[in-house]
């Protein structure tokens, strides 16, 4: 068998006796189609793009390409250290509907979280304990309608891209289409780096789960999703509670049909710190345009947002500890903490999810919370209602989880040390509803705040047992002071 080679200019012919693959230097690149792959839509080029990952990773490393073409790929990919795929404009990797992809692997901590969490090899590509991988270029990966949404039997893959463990990763330029439950979903990784990166799952579920997950920088991405769009997890399906952080999120463009756009959770056991996110722009989300939850234990903090734009979200904001505590190591009740929001507007309808601060009891306080220069617009529209704490399920982080706010604007449970600052709420509809009520609380701040006063709204700002309240240089939309109601509650101002 006769391969060429390009060195120094020179073209050498390689006699490769027997041999059904090409060979190449360390550092190269290696076209799929010179390992069998036709690029014409029907044939099933997984096993070529198979031999030519492995030939780049036994040479050291390299870079395998597709050119223009539609490459089918009814099997899982194994994927190997130190090489990159490289998919050229016009390359398209479609899924199949052959039911051959890797069946899923066993786990015995599979009762810890969702199906599609515990198990890996069931996907388009997948790999472990890998270092140095990447997809870049121009062209698109392709579920093509084939992927699983719902829990899939054997055969059938349930995501585009699975890694777990991996020790640098790059995800730039493609485009992730139609990807079944998950289009990526990354477990245990480290040194992430995603540039111009495009997931469409408008019509599937998640784009993009990022879990256990730290140094992370992603940047110019776009992701419309039916379920969540980009997601910060922390679960159990490795078999330990691990670290997260370190991660910055700049210039997103984020939508989510059903559910949540930015989101912390809900799957949340290992600790999170030191997380940026800004230049952020969310079109709707029917939970959270931007959601913190802590469900299982975790510890939540140095968390802050900047310049963030959101319409058509069903909840602006929503911040939450539960006590689901689904994870190994009888987990304990997380926290929330350090967290500020600078410069943030948005939009919400659809919905009485008020947005909302929720602690899990006197002890575990959702704390040191600064909003600065945040303006909501909520839909409004409600009649007076009675000002008591509304019912909760502590095991559901969803924003539905908690019944009908009895403020129109912000609802604020269990928290200490929250400050508003420069901030307002205003509604679409009249509404009976307080603008913000605050409910066993302590060290609440309200400074130069702005609220829209409801015609039949008994107060502005309620205060419910709160130990040291402050309310200065506020006033409502039309100029007139905030009505403030403080039974049980102690002033610091």
């Amino acid at each position: 068998m006769k391969r060429f080679l390009l060195i120094s200019g020179v073209v050498v012919a390689l006699v490769v006796a027997g041999a059904e693959v090409a060979t190449a230097a360390p550092g190269g690149v290696y076209d799929v189609k010179d390992y069998g792959a036709k690029g014409n839509g029907s044939t099933n080029d997984s096993g070529a793009i198979d031999k030519a990952i492995t030939a780049a990773n036994a040479a050291g490393g390299g870079t395998v390409r597709f050119t223009s073409g539609n490459y089918k790929s009814a099997d899982t990919v194994h994927l190997k250290s130190n090489v990159t795929i490289q998919l050229d404009a016009g390359a398209t990797i479609m899924g199949s509907s052959a039911d051959s992809y890797d069946k899923p692997e066993p786990n015995p901590w599979d009762d810890y979280q969702d199906y599609g969490h515990s198990h890996f090899h069931n996907a388009m590509f997948s790999g472990d304990k890998l270092t140095n991988i990447g997809f870049t270029g121009a062209g698109t990966i392709d579920g093509g309608g084939n992927l699983i949404t719902g829990n899939p039997k054997a055969g059938e893959a349930d995501k585009i891209l699975s890694l777990t463990r991996c020790d640098g990763l790059t995800l730039s330029g493609i485009k992730l289409r139609r990807g079944g439950h998950f289009a990526a979903l990354i477990n245990g990784c480290t040194n992430v780096v995603s540039d111009k990166l495009t997931i469409d799952t408008a019509s599937d579920r998640d784009g993009w789960n990022i879990i256990s997950t730290t140094n992370v920088k992603i940047t110019d991405v776009t992701i419309a999703a039916n379920d969540d769009a980009l997601v910060f997890k922390s679960d159990y399906a490795l078999g330990a509670k691990l670290p997260n952080g370190n991660v910055t999120v700049t210039n997103a463009k984020l939508s989510a049909v059903c559910c949540n756009a930015l989101m912390f959770g809900s799957e949340t056991c290992g600790d999170f710190t030191g997380y940026r996110f800004s230049d952020i722009t969310i079109t709707g989300a029917h939970k959270s345009g931007i959601g913190i939850v802590s469900m299982d234990g975790a510890k939540i903090s140095d968390v802050h947002y900047r310049d963030i734009t959101m319409s058509g979200t069903y909840s602006p904001i929503m911040m939450k500890i539960g006590t689901r505590k689904r994870c190994g190591n009888n987990p304990g009740v997380g926290s929330i903490s350090g967290i500020t929001f600078d410069n943030i507007t948005g939009t919400h309808t659809g919905s009485d999810f008020s947005p909302t601060i929720w602690g899990a009891d006197s002890t575990h306080r959702v704390s040191d919370v600064t909003f600065t220069g945040v303006r909501l617009n909520v839909p409004g529209g409600n009649g007076t209602m009675a000002t008591g704490v509304p019912s909760n399920d502590p095991t559901d982080y969803n924003p539905k989880s908690i019944g009908t706010r009895p403020s129109y604007g912000w609802y604020v449970h269990y928290a200490s040390g929250v400050r508003f600052v420069g901030s307002s709420v205003e509604f679409a509809k009249d509404d009976g509803r307080p603008a913000s009520i605050v409910n066993n609380s302590s060290d609440i701040t309200f400074d130069h705040f702005t609220a829209e006063k409801g015609t039949k709204s008994p107060f502005d700002i309620g205060f419910q047992t709160v130990t040291g309240y402050c309310v200065q240089d506020s006033a409502t939309t039309s100029g007139s002071a905030l009505r403030l109601n403080t039974s049980g509650s102690t002033s610091h101002c």
